[in-house]
């Protein structure tokens, strides 16, 4: 062990600079696809919202389209919505929400630019007797 470690070849200069390399691009590939799995989360939470405000009323119209609003300038994601349903909805019937966006991952924005597709769904029981 002692004389690797007085051994002056330079070898471990050429591993450590690949090294340091692998260690850099591990790092600017994790920066640039981190930010996908924060719009992830931000869009289940966009869905589960519109879904529970749609209980909450028991209708999708207004109320929802108002929430949506409120949910783009909050956290800055313009989702395409679809419904299961439309209208009042009543007691305990089940609907579906489904929000899409899409946005890219790569190490550069011209070249090895992938585009992705994330989709969050939420579903929910209606709160609201309608006679």
């Amino acid at each position: 062990m002692r004389k690797l470690l007085r051994s002056r070849r330079g070898e471990a200069y050429i591993d450590l600079c690949i090294f340091v390399l692998v260690a850099m691009i591990v790092i600017a590939i994790a920066l640039r696809v981190y930010p996908v799995y924060v719009t992830k989360q931000q869009l289940d939470t966009f869905a589960t919202e519109l879904a529970r405000e749609a209980e909450i009323a028991g209708m999708i119209g207004s109320e929802t389209d108002r929430r949506a609003e409120t949910l783009r300038a909050s956290t800055g994601i313009d989702p395409t919505i679809s419904w299961s349903t439309s209208g009042r909805i009543q007691l305990n019937e089940e609907f579906e929400v489904e929000c899409t966006i899409q946005t890219n991952i790569g190490l550069f924005d011209g070249f090895g630019s992938y585009p992705v597709t994330l989709r969050a769904r939420a579903s929910g029981r209606s709160e609201v007797y309608w006679k």
